[in-house]
């Protein structure tokens, strides 16, 4: 099988958001083929190189979503539009533009806006200069001013229409590119027989269009929901309009992506909650945990007790995996008052930053850390799987951890919850589980023994591998590609690599 791996930020470049993940996905699946679209976010980012590929990933397409417009389809510029094509974009960028402004679910409108510009930029050569234009300008100002329009996009200024077009420009440049067949017989992703996008966001617009133009079908996974990552870090300074307006089309675009895709794999319930806010079918989702290298753990893990009853003399040592809350310092007075032996061991905290009695500094929570805790504190996961608390259970250790979805999900049982945020809860916990390590060892035991169930990388790839073969087997038969003898694709060469890599590679 033949995988176009969509990523946006990520891999293959080595300063990317999950390259570890997509780099073992890649290398566990050796007997399919992968080609990866990537979608780079910044100069540092390509000065920063790219993993070592391995032999199976058959090209590299890139693209940037940063500098200026580049990357249009070959044929004619997208700035020379005829009268007859100026009107089709101003009628398709129109109706985007009043999706994003107009209340209520307009999530068909988007649908045709952005379907139709991917025709315009297939047919004419590309967008950008299009989506920079006058025209796109006018477009958003009457979208803006229209009845009915969002009180936060009426109010746009000449100065945030501009803004708002160049950053939809960037978002929407993989409909510009040359990735869904050239004129020089580059297939591209008419190729490919499944798109695998590694996030919700810009990165999966090439499946829809893949899926759009050839049928083929769109697997999603998000270990962290892009649209919420935008709405709590999107570009600094903005104004209400240009937020509104940028959020409307995030928003929009995330709903379309969970609407097309052939399945939805989230890392865990926190996720998949929020794709289901989104619009995503439930039956479209299933959860795939991210996987967690079993090896490293494995010793801790091994020599962990198998039962206990008395509590040690010594000191009582709990582990804080991920960084402390400020609720964290509260339960910690508090425990010690009822178990003044208790010392704690916290991670993520600046070399400046004054620690309480009893508390000291670690610089990550490694083996030998949690080898040396008779319990582990997990902090509230945000927007991912927790992954201190999974290290945690591989190492055979109770937890205590807040009451959320994604905690129950990954403990199953084999830890203690308490409320979020309530520190008393918190110490009452751990005290109960240092005065009776019996029952600690046991719970850890139980833990350990899940999270090699369900937790693993091998447990991971082996998830994908079956999800491929479902989506391959559901895809329609296409007779309209020939192949192309194996022995014709060139090994990839990263030495050749240029500022945009298109390498031929189809088999």
């Amino acid at each position: 099988m033949r995988v176009g791996l969509l990523t946006e930020g990520g891999y293959p470049y080595a300063a990317g958001e999950g390259g570890e993940w997509c780099d073992r996905l890649v290398r566990g699946l050796a007997r399919h083929e992968f080609e990866v679209y990537a979608l780079s976010r910044s100069a540092r980012q390509e000065e920063g190189g790219w993993y070592a590929l391995p032999g199976n990933v058959r090209r590299i397409r890139a693209a940037p979503l940063w500098g200026g417009p580049a990357g249009s389809a070959p044929g004619r510029a997208s700035g020379s539009y005829g009268r007859r094509e100026r009107q089709r974009f101003t009628g398709h960028f129109g109706d985007l533009a009043a999706a994003l402004t107009a209340p209520g679910d307009q999530a068909y409108r988007f649908a045709e806006g952005l379907y139709g510009l991917a025709d315009l930029a297939r047919d004419e050569g590309g967008l950008a200069c299009a989506l920079r234009s006058e025209t796109a300008l006018r477009a958003l100002e009457a979208a803006c001013r229209a009845p009915g329009a969002h009180p936060g996009a009426y109010g746009a200024r000449v100065a945030d229409l501009l803004v708002v077009s160049g950053l939809l420009e960037r978002a929407l440049r993989p409909l510009s590119l040359d990735w869904y067949g050239a004129p020089d017989g580059d297939l591209g992703l008419a190729g490919v027989d499944l798109c695998h996008a590694a996030s919700a966001g810009p990165a999966a617009l090439p499946g829809l269009l893949a899926h759009r133009f050839f049928g083929t079908p769109l697997l999603v996974t998000e270990y962290g929901v892009r649209l919420r990552e935008h709405y709590l870090a999107g570009p600094a300074g903005l104004s209400l309009s240009v937020r509104t307006l940028l959020s409307a089309f995030h928003r929009l675009l995330a709903g379309e992506i969970y609407a097309r895709a052939a399945l939805i794999t989230p890392g865990d319930a926190q996720v998949r909650r929020w794709q289901e806010r989104c619009g995503a079918d439930r039956a479209r989702l299933r959860t795939v945990p991210p996987g967690v290298d079993a090896g490293l753990y494995e010793a801790v893990g091994e020599a962990c007790p198998e039962d206990g009853t008395t509590a040690s003399d010594g000191p009582l040592l709990l582990l804080a995996g991920g960084p402390p809350e400020p609720w964290l310092w509260e339960a910690f007075t508090v425990l010690r008052m009822a178990e003044p032996r208790v010392r704690l061991a916290v991670t993520g905290t600046a070399e400046d930053t004054p620690l309480p009695g009893g508390v000291t500094r670690v610089a990550a929570c490694g083996p030998d850390d949690y080898a040396a805790a008779d319990a582990v504190v997990v902090g509230a996961p945000g927007d991912g799987f927790p992954v201190p608390l999974a290290e945690a259970m591989f190492c055979g250790r109770a937890t205590v951890a807040p009451d959320t979805a994604a905690v129950r999900e990954v403990l199953g049982g084999t830890g203690l919850v308490v409320p979020p945020r309530d520190p008393h809860a918190l110490a009452e916990a751990c005290l109960a589980l240092l005065r009776d390590p019996g029952h600690g060892r046991r719970l850890g035991a139980a833990a350990r023994a899940r999270a090699l169930e369900l937790f693993t990388v091998e447990q991971n790839i082996a998830s994908f591998g079956a999800i491929y073969l479902e989506l391959l087997s559901r895809a329609p038969v296409r007779h309209d590609l020939a192949p192309v003898p194996h022995d014709a694709v060139p090994p990839l060469d990263p030495s050749a690599r240029s500022a945009s890599p298109s390498w031929a590679g189809r088999r």
